[in-house]
């Protein structure tokens, strides 16, 4: 069990720190929202995305830098060590969670 009183994230914090570890190089705020509505389907606010990404920071769980392109700069973001073990602790609590629990949820379904 965790003793970070960070653990567990929450669900939308869970999903933006993943994906800005997809993302890697390219962990920029619009590439952030990209990810998550590639695997999730779930269509995300960039204002939410930046605000939740801003607490990951504030919580020390992301670092930001700017970065010059083309254009304007722009917010690079990146997992801290903290934030990888958060994140990793989030998921074997959840996984925990869950253990046993696939099975009884298929044996509802099938009775449907």
């Amino acid at each position: 069990m965790s003793t970070d009183p960070l653990v567990p994230l929450g669900v939308l914090e869970e999903q933006v720190l993943v994906a800005v570890l997809r993302a890697q190089e390219e962990a920029y705020g619009m590439e952030v929202r990209r990810v998550i509505e590639l695997a999730t389907g779930r269509d995300l606010a960039i204002g939410a995305v930046y605000a939740t990404l801003d607490r990951l920071e504030q919580k020390k769980l992301l670092t930001s830098r700017r970065t010059r392109g083309e254009g304007p700069t722009r917010r690079q973001f990146a997992l801290t060590a903290r934030g990888a073990k958060v994140l990793m602790e989030t998921r074997a609590m959840r996984e925990r969670l869950w253990a046993g629990a696939l099975e009884l949820l298929q044996l509802r379904v099938l009775r449907t």
